[in-house]
């Protein structure tokens, strides 16, 4: 068996490929393999199945292709290959040995290329590589945001293959090989400067100058076309050495003349026309993660004022055990690539921020022959920043200015530093940088100078003023986690528990401190077992302080950015703590911390800025876990006050939604006694929008209700919990059962026979949409009993209602049709339409099933005649069904056909396939129209895909 992803998104076995089916199934089978072995929750894998919106329906449609995947990899023998597809909670993991995975043996390929000593071997392993991919990279998917962003890394990934092989072949000598190879891949990518310039160089070196030359008037002209650019600096360098003869082999000593000197070529020799100075090697397109091969001598910098021979280097060592992050490095050379760049390393307090800076600093000296600078600028230190001038007079000192020289102003500082800076390669580091303004002061002259810069903050400022480019950094992967535990314990110690190491990196959020300060604990301690660290930090309440060595802890790092937030973001931010669920929007917000949503978001964006929240999509903010943990500890006093204003808000949004999705439907209109109304309410522009708000939520509206359960506040609980009755009647089968059960707990632990009647009602009809006729017919037969007790005779309707239909399919039908008759009397003394019009739709049915058509067509035109036209559609078609089956059973097939075909029409229309089938079945047993059949078997599709 062999999973690819390179090429058409396939499963190939003994026997062929599998049948994977609809695109959508090929994109969660991709989704899941290239996050092979690590849990994938159901809201990723929704962003990978939807470009827009997701439909209603996203969870049934996932779990549907993931019931197929798991069926036809059972028919395959997937367990013998020790390939499992299991659910995790709210996610699901496909577990596989990765050499069944071809881009994770792309990958070792790779690797083991970097590691030949000689270029005979690497040239074997690049092809072996390159030989894997079938096409382009996850191609039959339908590929939904991140599968394009994967897809594109996995493209970047072979072109920067495809450029190694050719510098492989030129270090053989080999360089018409090199020069065909790049040939094809430049007309499949002729806008990718790096390719072309590589290109040119093989066509020179084997003879081919013309061709060379005129490949880069070609690529100058089609990026001058296309994207209204000039050649950036590696296609420039190119020319200018075929212009002057330069390149031997790759590989070949520099002149002694260079070896003397960094400034054996004089300023501007051999330039390309026009160039404003020396070249400088952008690296675009080279693999980010591992040194480029040797490459031919370039011209180099001009002599500096004071002369030194040899280039400064301020910066500090290169980290140790550094893993991952092979994304945001090939980034950072992306970035680096352009005219005076300044590259922006943003991230929470622990991610690795400098990490990533100065590995990509150490990994890339060749681009900065005149030096690299480093500065910690303390942006969020307990010392404080340094002065400016401090950092000025130390930049100025490295670059041999005479301390004498050096001015005491910030400005004329600021000016000779940018002066000296002006005609040089450097690179500088500004580490920890608090504000765009501090970061301006330091930025250098020079178009070949590189800026990085790693800030908490998001510095869009800097952003603005000065085209920064940012580079996001977020927590590591579970497998990044590990590997990182292994750099610091060694292999043999995580290799010997796995299982316990994966949870350890888990229970770090991902967070590189986090997981270097629980290696740090594990090193001390020899005989200690991951996996009882791995308990320890299961309690949450302990988390933190376990997380802290010495002076270096999450705990440590997160104060330091607090510190710096105005006092609105720290109290958002302490009572974000409270909130049980995952989500926040600017209500829930504003409910958390007693304000109001225009303040919330406000306080929210500002927390944003500082990374201590991440907007996962458009006003709606999640915390990583070790943040939150950090939050509740700042204001633990007020735990329950912030969750009553949660879990009323969570109220008062559920009745606002349920409203506008049912009109006139009120499940739960009591409010609790000392119910406490939010500043602001959402409003919903429609049933869809509400509706959708009641799928988003419903995650964090059970872990709501669940708090409030174990806060003894039962009088919310089950209101947040029914309150979600339109979803659940839309949804049905959707696994409702527990929640509900939670529900009828806390109705019965406040004694309350209301809430009790109620939650019995809803959860004895969806036991019966599961098939637990049984059983639901024990819990709803005392539900009409307590609605009698609590003066509800709205909800004894409906238990009758849902009773009844439970008597019917256990052959009780003179019964189910007394209980449907009473449930229509009771509505009517109400008043109630909405009711009456549920009752009567079962009562008709019934009537139907007992083969008094009449009975049944009066009882359908009656509920049709009480709701108006934009009435729900599902009942709306399955009353126009009734009345056709019914008009079809007095003899009037004519009539009967209209309706049927009328009810259908109404349910495709609105997406409701059931009763399109319903309605289309009934049609086909008294007609043979073509057409009938088209639409039935359509629609039998659609449901089968969803499923």
């Amino acid at each position: 068996m062999e999973f690819r992803l390179l090429g058409t998104v396939s499963v190939e076995t003994l026997t062929g490929p599998l049948p994977l089916g609809p695109a959508k199934r090929r994109s969660l089978l991709a989704a899941l393999l290239l996050s092979a072995n690590t849990p994938v929750s159901l809201g990723r894998l929704t962003e990978c199945l939807w470009d827009d919106e997701p439909p209603s329906q996203a969870r049934g449609v996932i779990q549907g292709h993931v019931s197929r995947l798991r069926a036809l990899l059972a028919g395959a023998d997937a367990e013998a290959y020790g390939v499992e597809l299991a659910t995790l909670g709210d996610a699901y993991v496909l577990r596989a040995p990765e050499t069944l995975l071809d881009s994770q043996r792309f990958e070792e390929l790779l690797m083991l290329a970097r590691e030949q000593r000689g270029p005979a071997d690497a040239v074997l392993m690049f092809k072996e590589a390159l030989s894997l991919w079938q096409g382009p990279a996850l191609s039959g998917a339908f590929a939904g945001p991140p599968l394009r962003v994967a897809a594109h890394s996995l493209e970047e990934s072979r072109l920067a293959t495809v450029e190694q092989l050719s510098r492989a072949y030129g270090a053989l000598g080999e360089h018409h090989r090199a020069a065909a190879l790049l040939t094809a891949e430049t007309a499949a990518h002729p806008l990718r400067e790096s390719l072309a310039a590589e290109l040119m160089l093989a066509l020179f070196r084997a003879g081919r100058q013309s061709e060379a030359l005129d490949r880069f008037h070609r690529t100058r002209r089609l990026l001058a076309d296309e994207l209204g650019i000039d050649p950036g600096h590696e296609l420039a360098d190119a020319y200018a050495l075929i212009l002057r003869g330069a390149p031997g082999p790759t590989g070949a000593a520099p002149p002694k003349s260079a070896e003397a000197s960094p400034a054996a070529v004089p300023p501007g020799s051999g330039g390309s026309p026009g160039a404003k100075g020396p070249s400088r090697v952008a690296g675009g397109g080279t693999d980010a993660a591992a040194p480029a091969p040797p490459r031919p001598p370039f011209p180099a910098a001009p002599p500096s004022p004071a002369g030194e021979s040899h280039p400064v280097d301020l910066l500090p060592r290169a980290p140790r055990g550094f893993h991952g992050r092979a994304a945001e490095l090939a980034a950072l050379s992306r970035s680096a690539a352009g005219e005076a760049p300044v590259c922006l390393v943003t991230g929470p307090a622990g991610v690795g921020k400098t990490a990533l800076a100065l590995q990509w600093a150490h990994r890339n000296p060749a681009l900065f022959p005149d030096g690299r600078l480093f500065a910690d600028l303390r942006g969020f230190s307990a010392a404080g920043e340094p002065a400016l001038i401090d950092v000025l007079r130390e930049f100025l000192l490295a670059l041999g200015v005479s301390p004498r020289r050096v001015p005491e102003s910030v400005p004329a500082a600021a000016a000779l530093f940018r002066s000296l800076t002006a005609r040089r390669r450097l690179l500088v580091v500004l580490d920890n940088a608090r504000d765009s303004a501090t970061v301006r002061t330091l930025l250098p002259g020079g178009a070949d100078c590189v800026t990085l810069v790693t800030s908490r903050h998001r510095l869009e400022g800097l952003i603005a003023s000065d085209a920064a480019r940012p580079v996001p950094l977020d927590t590591l992967e579970t497998d990044d986690g590990t590997a990182l535990l292994a750099g610091v314990l060694g292999e043999e110690r995580v290799l010997a528990e796995p299982v316990a190491a994966r949870r350890l990196s888990e229970l770090c959020g991902g967070l590189p401190l986090a997981l270097r300060v629980t290696a740090a604990r594990l090193a001390g301690r020899p005989r200690w077992t991951l996996a009882a660290l791995a308990g320890e930090l299961a309690d949450e309440r302990g988390r933190l302080a376990y997380l802290d060595v010495d002076d270096t802890g999450v705990a440590a790092a997160l104060r330091l950015t607090v510190q710096h937030l105005p006092p609105g973001a720290v109290h958002q931010l302490a009572r974000l703590g409270h909130h049980p669920g995952g989500h926040y929007d600017p209500y829930a917000a504003a409910a958390l911390a007693g304000t109001d949503p225009v303040t919330a978001r406000a306080a929210l964006e500002q927390l944003a800025a500082a990374h201590l929240v991440t907007e996962t999509a458009p006003g709606r903010w999640v915390l990583h876990d070790l943040v939150r943990l950090y939050a509740r500890s700042l204001d633990p006093a007020s735990a329950r006050e912030a969750l009553i204003g949660v879990l009323d808000h969570c109220i008062a949004t559920a009745l606002a939604a349920a409203d506008t999705a049912e009109p006139g439907g009120e499940p739960c209109f009591v409010l609790p006694e000392d119910f406490r109304r939010p500043s602001a309410v959402q409003d919903f522009a429609d049933r869809a929008e509400a509706m959708r708000w009641l799928a988003t939520e419903r995650e964090d509206l059970a872990l709501t209700a669940l708090a409030a359960r174990e806060a003894g506040l039962d009088d919310r609980a089950w209101r947040i919990i029914l309150l979600q009755w339109p979803q659940m009647v839309w949804r049905v089968r959707d696994s409702w059962s527990p929640l509900l059960e939670l529900a009828l707990e806390s109705a019965r632990a406040e004694k309350d026979a209301y809430a009790e009647s109620r939650v019995l009602t809803l959860l004895g009809w969806v036991l019966t949409e599961e098939g637990r006729t049984a059983e639901a017919a024990d819990l709803l037969e005392r539900s009409p009993v307590l609605a009698r007790e609590a003066g509800d005779p709205l909800g004894e309707a409906t238990a009758l209602v849902n009773l009844a239909v439970v008597q019917a399919e256990l052959g009780e039908l003179p019964t189910a049709l007394e209980n449907c008759a009473r449930a229509v009397e009771l509505t009517r003394g109400e008043g109630d339409r909405h009711t009456e019009m549920l009752a009567l739709q079962h009562l008709a049915r019934m009537h139907l099933t007992a083969h008094r058509p009449q009975e049944a067509l009066d009882c359908a035109r009656t509920a049709l005649g009480l709701g108006p036209e934009h009435e729900e559609a599902a009942r709306r078609s399955l009353l126009l069904a009734v009345c056709g089956e019914a008009r079809l059973a007095l003899g009037d097939e004519e009539d009967g056909v209209r309706l049927l075909d009328r009810a259908a029409q109404e349910a495709e229309r609105d997406g409701y396939d059931e009763g399109a089938v319903r309605a289309l079945e009934a049609l086909l047993r008294v007609s043979a129209r073509t057409e009938f059949r088209r639409r039935h078997d359509e629609a039998l599709r659609r449901l089968a895909e969803e499923s």
